[in-house]
């Protein structure tokens, strides 16, 4: 997660500078804004990085838990009735 969360400040602060560029903005201002932005955009990475590990990790196990049922179903199927 610390991988997202610097990524997503890497990215917030390429955003903030390069929208106060564009808007014309003093440096003081151009860094202010982009700190902020950067802040915002590092929480908000380092959530959505969390969802989406959690979302892998669900549909892992139940890849898991499918293959599990599908042997079972085949052991049964296998078995000799009496």
């Amino acid at each position: 997660m610390k991988k997202m969360m610097i990524m997503g400040g890497f990215l917030g602060f390429l955003i903030g500078t390069s929208v106060g560029l564009a808007q014309h903005r003093s440096w003081s201002s151009i860094l202010w804004r982009a700190s902020v932005a950067s802040l915002g955009a590092g929480f908000l990475l380092r959530w959505w990085g969390q969802v989406w590990i959690k979302g892998l990790t669900e549909a892992y196990q139940e890849k898991l838990a499918a293959a599990e049922a599908q042997r079972n179903q085949a052991q049964r199927s296998e078995k000799p009735s009496k």
